[in-house]
């Protein structure tokens, strides 16, 4: 009887929690905050599917250095609306992103940098970004421009003032 009860008991809370940590309760965005900068002209409404890819993607390829859209490398420059606004060009729509996760260059600009960031560019030094295609690119592009209005305080580390 024990038996019985206790692995009852332990199938029931795996289910539970398998069923929460998967997102079953989760509350499904409208098309209003999943619609993104497609370029500086049009706009895409990211569906569902992309929504989940585009953060998987991107917590398993970037989430080392960019967690919760901070970068670690440097702090004071985050992946928020108005930092990726600010750079030059600006990267704040999908295609600048996906154009970014090909040749990165410095925030300003001046330089490539694929060197030390990871790209397709240099894929061969940053094996994570090896089998990614042009869809996986728009999808962790579009997570990166979602991310602050479902997150709003959370994502990019907030302002530094000094």
């Amino acid at each position: 009887m024990f038996n019985k009860k206790f692995w009852t008991s332990i199938i029931i809370g795996c289910l539970f929690c398998t069923i929460t940590y998967t997102g079953v309760n989760a509350i499904p965005l409208d098309d209003d905050t999943r619609t993104v900068a497609l370029n500086s002209t049009e706009e895409v409404v990211l569906t569902p599917e992309q929504v989940k890819r585009g953060k998987r993607l991107f917590n398993s390829t970037c989430g080392a250095c960019h967690v919760g859209g901070i970068t670690k490398t440097n702090p004071y420059v985050g992946l928020d609306t108005e930092a990726l606004a600010l750079a030059t060009p600006a990267r704040n729509n999908i295609e600048s992103l996906v154009d970014y996760m090909k040749n990165p260059t410095s925030y300003d600009g001046a330089e490539l940098i694929y060197d030390i960031h990871p790209s397709i560019r240099s894929a061969d030094t940053f094996p994570k970004m090896r089998n990614l295609t042009e869809e996986d690119l728009f999808d962790m592009a579009g997570h990166i421009l979602l991310s602050p209005k479902v997150l709003p305080s959370q994502w990019g580390g907030g302002k530094i003032y000094y």
